[in-house]
């Protein structure tokens, strides 16, 4: 609760954190279009100045009264610029949520799955009420759109990133049965020599952009040399785990 200047008190808004889905609009939730349609502020973060990916998800849904709080995240492998961009963003939602309004924040894919709101969550949710939101992961996006089945019955899946050491991700690949690689981008070529060392080529499959328009779905040998951020590998092992 804060206090006006009349001293009358307002109660303090609520965050949510709303999971988007991979890109697709139509695999928004119900319950994240109900929220998106009815905000009065919305936050979500860009990369380095470029357009948001989680706005253009939404954009049919948003208001055109409504609030607008961009969080401009630099591209850096080192955490402090981006820590600051979350430090700012945080602030800005803090102030929102004291003057008593509702905080729906955008978020790619689901938001506590290598999502950027958890960083909003850990800065905010000891002063006020959160609520998460989940969506479509991008890897069950992607499983789904190579019709390939990730695992049954006690099968494990071994969920990697790809910026990973060379060794690291050669012998986590080793000791798994199901494996995906997420932010492949720049780390393309390191994953594919370690993956065809160890004589799994032909059980991997590329996806990149997947549920968007320039959606490509490719066996790992024909996967281009190049691949964007949103790209991944799926990777299993021997005969249909399912059958």
């Amino acid at each position: 609760m804060t206090s006006t200047p009349k001293g009358k008190e307002v109660q303090a808004g609520k965050l949510y954190g709303v999971g988007l889905g991979p890109g697709d609009p139509d695999l928004i939730t119900r319950k994240a279009a109900r929220l998106i349609e009815t905000a009065k502020v919305i936050a979500y973060p860009t990369l380095a100045g470029s357009d948001s990916f989680a706005r253009a998800i939404a954009v049919d849904l948003i208001p055109a009264d409504v609030r607008e709080i961009v969080m401009d995240v630099p591209m850096s492998v080192e955490r402090g610029p981006a820590q600051s961009a979350y430090d700012a963003g945080a602030a800005a939602i803090a102030a929102a949520l004291e003057n008593g309004d509702d905080v729906v924040c955008l978020c790619e894919g689901d938001p506590f799955f290598y999502g950027s709101f958890m960083y909003l969550h850990a800065r905010l949710s000891e002063r006020f009420v959160c609520e998460v939101v989940p969506g479509v992961t991008s890897v069950t996006a992607c499983a789904a759109r190579a019709a390939m089945p990730l695992a049954a019955r006690n099968e494990r899946v071994t969920i990697l990133p790809g910026p990973l050491p060379e060794e690291e991700l050669r012998s986590r690949i080793e000791g798994a049965e199901s494996v995906v690689i997420m932010k492949v981008g720049r780390h393309l070529e390191k994953i594919r020599q370690v993956i065809d060392a160890l004589g799994l080529t032909h059980d991997a499959t590329y996806v990149e952009r997947a549920t968007l328009p320039d959606e490509i779905v490719l066996p790992l040998s024909e996967a281009p040399e190049t691949a964007p951020y949103f790209s991944m590998i799926l990777l299993t092992k021997g005969a249909d785990p399912w059958l």
